[in-house]
């Protein structure tokens, strides 16, 4: 029988995690040795039977309504040797064709349209197309200042990338989102490589296109299989995280699929679910120890003068 392993994370902020939590999910399921990955943070302990999933998903929600995230994952090959990740909402804070429209003074329009996306309620690459659309006559040089004074990565981001690689992994930012964003947060985070959708621009100026084919859904899943390929691995062998409905066929694929502060209706098909922690989270959830984590000195975007 498969040993699975038990981790509760809190939010970095609260690391109000205690021995107390780990007795209380005793009195649910039988657990066996325990180890603090982070004191207050994350602790692990292995499971020598799985619950059910009801019971699974009943101590899920009762963790999450005090700000805890659980997860269950089987124990055998937890430490992943490729990591996938979306860029929006995940690796950086903002949506970026949403900055970009508050820049051209569409702002709600387009965020409505985002929204809608993300969590599956329209075709990606339609909504896409409909929200390059709008930028249209857009200024590049807007598309550098949106960059500089806008985007922020998102905690953890940094750690986890530069942890992973130092053991080994490949990184690798797969975003539905623009090449003049995906690479310079590829550069500053750290990634091996980045892909996204291409702007049309003609004379400093966007044409309210994106080139084709729409880099959605099913490029994400395209990516991880070409990727973990490529380097003599299988999907299995990969961590991905994402937020939106055109991560799920990469979250679905991978070894293990991070939903990352995800849409309700995303998450719902998720297995693994980060509501609460940081993007240091999928190392916790990979048996890294805090005292493992590699953290870079913060930087700033390099992007074009």
């Amino acid at each position: 029988m498969v040993v699975h392993i038990l981790t509760l994370i809190a939010a970095p902020e609260r690391a109000d995690l205690s021995d107390a939590a780990l007795a209380e999910v005793a009195r649910s399921w039988p657990l066996g040795r325990a180890r603090w990955l982070a004191v207050g943070e994350a602790v692990e302990a292995s499971l020598p039977s799985l619950p059910a999933a009801d019971d699974r998903w009943q101590l899920w929600e009762r963790w999450q309504e005090r700000g805890i995230d659980l997860v269950v994952l089987p124990a055998p090959a937890r430490r992943k040797r490729v990591l996938l990740a979306d860029m929006d909402s995940t690796m950086i804070e903002q949506e970026c064709i949403d900055e970009l429209a508050v820049a051209a003074g569409v702002g709600d329009l387009v965020a409505g349209i985002t929204a809608r996306a993300m969590s599956g309620e329209l075709d990606f690459a339609e909504a896409l197309r409909a929200r390059v659309a709008l930028l249209v006559g857009l200024p590049l040089d807007v598309v550098v200042s949106v960059l500089k004074e806008r985007i922020t990565p998102s905690s953890g981001g940094a750690a986890l990338v530069a942890t992973m690689k130092a053991h080994g992994a490949h990184a690798a930012l797969v975003s539905g989102g623009f090449t003049p964003f995906s690479a310079p947060v590829a550069q500053l985070l750290g990634f091996d490589e980045h892909r996204a959708n291409t702007l049309v621009v003609q004379e400093a100026r966007l044409t309210g296109e994106v080139a084709e084919p729409v880099l959605g859904a099913g490029a994400k899943a395209a990516a991880l299989r070409e990727i973990t390929a490529g380097l003599g691995l299988s999907p299995a062998e990969a961590i991905a995280v994402g937020d939106g409905a055109n991560d799920l066929p990469m979250l679905q694929l991978a070894g293990i699929g991070v939903a990352l502060h995800a849409k309700p209706e995303v998450a719902a098909q998720c297995e693994v679910r980060i509501n609460h922690g940081d993007l240091t989270s999928l190392l916790y959830l990979q048996g890294y120890a805090a005292q493992e984590f590699v953290r870079p000195s913060p930087q700033s975007f390099e992007v074009p003068s």
